[in-house]
């Protein structure tokens, strides 16, 4: 055999060897890597080795082979950051392609009684991959509220209560596109129609709804209440709600309201200021914003905490009336040691 024909021979044992190993990765390629149901979460910006690393980190078998499938298919230029979710039994094939093709499962965000924009982008930081910094800046910034066509003191409105879908690495800017699209969604028909016996906008609503919510959690009282402020507000009377004043303080563990907290001078204390806050005190709970778009009608100007302690409320249609109740709660939480 010349020498040429033994180059030739070589060469095509290589050739062969490759593919018998390429035939028997790809062989195994179709076989299960998946042990058990696996959850998965890749940070914005993770190397193709970081990737192996969480793979291996999260217990996948068959991992050598993931990678020569990884690399084959091209995973290794660009994995798709997300929130994974690998069935049982799903193979290096399987995995690769959800990896590639960024085929990640939503996540369910929730966030309910937040009084701050810093609290919202806090409990929301939990949930995602967003830094809780960062989706403040952006929450704050002026040019995010006016692309909603709304006040910066406005933008907490935005976010109803309620479990979302949602990616896991969305954006900052990828959220508050989602919020506005839900707030659109919430809008519909009949809240609409509702909205013309108020008289107020959809915003004023909300925020409304913030001080009927921090009034009482009593569902079945929101609609009374709900009714008292919108009298006074037709009125021109002062509010007067405590729960402003306390926004106004900024101590939210307060459990009175003291005259000296109710001469702080803020834009959000409705003891001194005329009409709603410039905003929401906190995000609303869905029966809340119902609560003022389906008021109850009535002639109440006032209502104060029951005497038995109960959470509930006495109203009145009269000031005298009023100081009354008032006097047999303040009573009350004396007895109890409630300072």
């Amino acid at each position: 055999m010349t020498k040429k024909h033994r180059k030739h021979s070589r060469l095509i044992l290589l050739l062969a060897l490759i593919a018998a190993v390429a035939i028997s990765a790809l062989a195994l390629a179709t076989k299960p890597c998946v042990d058990h149901k696996t959850e998965l979460y890749i940070p914005t910006g993770t190397s193709y080795s970081q990737l192996l690393d969480l793979l291996e980190e999260a217990e996948m078998s068959r991992l050598g082979v993931v990678d020569f499938v990884g690399r084959l298919k091209k995973l290794d230029r660009a994995p798709k950051p997300g929130h994974y979710i690998f069935e049982q039994g799903a193979t290096p094939i399987t995995v690769v392609n959800m990896l590639r093709s960024g085929a990640q499962k939503p996540v369910r965000l929730t966030f309910n009684n937040v009084r701050t924009l810093p609290q919202l982008a806090g409990r929301i930081a939990e949930q995602l991959e967003v830094d809780s910094l960062t989706l403040l800046h952006h929450l704050e910034a002026p040019a995010t509220a006016e692309k909603y066509d709304i006040t910066p003191e406005q933008i907490i409105g935005l976010f109803i209560p309620n479990t979302y879908e949602i990616w896991w690495n969305s954006s900052p800017e990828a959220l508050t596109d989602r919020m506005e699209r839900e707030w659109e969604r919430f809008w519909n028909d009949k809240r609409t129609d509702a909205l013309a016996r108020t008289k107020l906008s959809k915003m004023e609503v909300i925020t409304l709804a913030s001080i009927v919510y921090e009034e009482t959690k009593q569902t079945s009282e929101m609609p009374k209440i709900a009714g008292v402020y919108i009298n006074r507000l037709r009125r021109g009377m002062p509010l007067q709600a405590c729960p402003t004043a306390k926004y106004a303080v900024g101590d939210f563990s307060l459990k009175r309201i003291l005259h000296k907290h109710t001469r702080v001078e803020s834009p959000y204390n409705t003891y001194i200021n005329r009409g709603l806050p410039p905003g929401p005190i906190c995000t609303p709970s869905i029966a809340a914003i119902d609560a003022v778009l389906n008021y109850t009608s009535h002639n109440y100007l006032y209502f104060c905490a029951k005497e038995d302690l109960s959470g509930t409320h006495n109203f009145s249609t009269n000031l005298s009336q009023h100081n009354r109740y008032a006097q047999r709660y303040a009573e009350a939480i004396r007895k109890a040691g409630i300072r």
